[in-house]
């Protein structure tokens, strides 16, 4: 893709998505690699019936999350420790740092719209498999 010098208003079609380090599958939407952002990601992400992340932290950066549809479980704390349901319509916050786990664990998709302040939205994803034991399967 190439960009103009000039930053530009951009319409992004969510429609190819790519493999996250997490293990989902993300719907391509706003980010430096898309439209040359600097300071935001936003993307969908669709987490199937029994999905499951792999347990993470984005190292620097925060990431803010709202509920579309479904409900998702997030283990989160330094042993992943505190849980916490996200239902439709409900708004969730990540800060920069904090490791977590998230998980669909009805029988139907859970889809959510996630910003991040980091553009590049896989560059400081840290996969942390230690603290995977702790969610139970």
């Amino acid at each position: 893709m190439s960009l103009s010098s000039k930053p530009t208003c951009r319409v992004v079609r969510p429609g190819s998505t790519y493999a996250g380090k997490q293990g989902f599958s993300y719907f391509e939407g706003i980010a430096a690699e898309t439209v040359g952002s600097t300071g935001i990601c936003m993307h969908l992400l669709t987490i199937p019936p029994g999905g499951r992340a792999k347990a993470h932290l984005h190292a620097s950066h925060e990431t803010a999350i709202y509920a579309l549809s479904g409900e998702t479980h997030c283990w989160f704390g330094d042993q992943l420790d505190e849980h916490v349901i996200v239902r439709e319509g409900e708004m969730f916050y990540i800060p920069a740092g904090v490791p977590h786990l998230p998980a669909n664990l009805s029988d139907r998709p859970a889809t959510a719209v996630i910003a991040r302040t980091d553009p590049n939205e896989q560059e400081s994803v840290v996969l942390l498999p230690d603290l995977e034991r702790h969610v139970p399967r």
